[in-house]
């Protein structure tokens, strides 16, 4: 027998079931992708506290080491690659930045493979041992880098040659020779610690965006625009249509057609005729048109601002007035706002978009991605 509630119906019930599943399936696919993420800060802390090489890893490898010079990493395949036009490249910095999608095993316009080999991090270097000779890195001579975000391509820049040359590597193992590589050139600068602090920065940061689980949903909590297809946004456009249906008929000021024949048959004098007088009947009677409805004054938009500047009403007191951006919305922050899919793996704070979705991912360069950008922030 199914519930119901005191008027007897059973949608209640069924609109709270249906809340908690999405709001339960919402918290699980954020909270997978918050514990990923925090797993990779973890590991690179742990890699960048430990990475260190010996000169015995360098055995079997055509390469001479300086005294003091290690080998830190080894990768077995790896493309030379030169720029066929002049640049100048951003100088090297320690940045770790975060992952922004997977890389694509592509080469861009404008560089041409000329070379394949064996890629070898040092702590002094880095080298290619290709089939048609080697090419050295020097990290002392290096004057730009630059990492290309959609393809797994490293391109550098140094004093002695005037050709951009770089590296081509397999996509998966990228984002490590990435990584790796601003450890050595940290270590040849002695800034190791200042990419360590920069990955404790990021992990404390990412501690205080773990997704919370959201209360449960109750049967007295549904509304009754729940039956409405679409709900609050369909009962608004419905609202909008009845209120310029009116309006648009005012300005267009229809005139009576029956009054306008009658007016015009009026104004054309009857012919004369000696015999007998031409009587007038009623429908020849001459009348006035009907007077012009006057126009109602539309309100101004002063008139009609809220103290929300335009938020939809909300017990949260949510508003678009300006004050504390909001990083930790309530629970039922969906049920009074209309919230993009996949709306708890945000991690920002809460924005709307310009088609009057709300996401979580206010400051992000992902934020309201397909919902045509930032409008403006939310606060409280």
């Amino acid at each position: 027998m199914a519930k119901t509630d005191s008027t007897g119906s059973t949608w209640r019930y069924q609109w709270a079931h249906r809340q908690n599943v999405r709001r339960v399936s919402t918290y699980r696919g954020a909270e997978t992708a918050w514990r990923r993420r925090d797993d990779e800060l973890r590991r690179l802390r742990a890699l960048a506290a430990d990475f260190q090489g010996s000169a015995a890893a360098g055995a079997g490898l055509a390469l001479e080491l300086a005294a003091d010079e290690v080998v830190l990493w080894v990768l077995p395949a790896a493309q030379l690659v030169e720029v066929r036009h002049t640049a100048v490249l951003p100088a090297p910095d320690l940045t770790v930045a975060p992952g922004t999608g997977p890389l694509r095993p592509r080469r861009p316009d404008g560089v041409r493979v000329t070379d394949a080999g064996m890629a070898v991090i040092t702590s002094r270097r880095l080298v290619l041992l290709g089939g048609r000779g080697r090419r050295d890195w020097a990290y002392g001579r290096i004057t730009g880098l630059s990492h290309d975000p959609a393809a797994p391509v490293t391109l550098i820049q140094v004093l002695d040659r005037r050709r951009i040359s770089g590296l081509l590597l397999p996509t998966d193992a990228a984002p490590d020779f990435r990584f790796k590589l601003t450890l050595a050139f940290a270590d040849a600068i002695e800034q190791r610690a200042a990419v360590i602090a920069q990955l404790d920065e990021l992990i404390a940061e990412h501690a205080q965006l773990k997704p919370f689980r959201p209360a449960a949903a109750t049967p007295g909590q549904a509304r009754l625009s729940s039956f409405v297809p679409g709900g609050r946004r369909s009962i608004a456009v419905a609202a909008a249509i009845a209120l310029l249906v009116p309006a648009a008929l005012i300005e267009s000021n229809p005139s009576d057609p029956r009054g306008g024949a009658e007016v015009a048959a009026a104004a054309t004098p009857a012919p004369t005729v000696s015999a007998a007088p031409a009587r007038i009947g009623p429908a020849l009677a001459l009348r006035s048109p009907p007077p012009k409805p006057t126009k109602s004054p539309r309100p101004s938009p002063s008139a009609t601002q809220g103290p929300r500047c335009g938020a939809p009403e909300n017990p949260l007191g949510y508003d678009f007035c300006g004050g504390t951006r909001i990083r930790k919305p309530a629970v039922e922050v969906c049920d009074w706002f209309d919230c993009v899919p996949q709306f708890w793996s945000g991690r920002g704070y809460l924005v709307q978009c310009r088609d009057g979705s709300v996401s979580l991912a206010g400051g992000r360069s992902t934020a309201c991605a397909g919902h045509q950008g930032v409008r403006r922030t939310i606060t409280k």
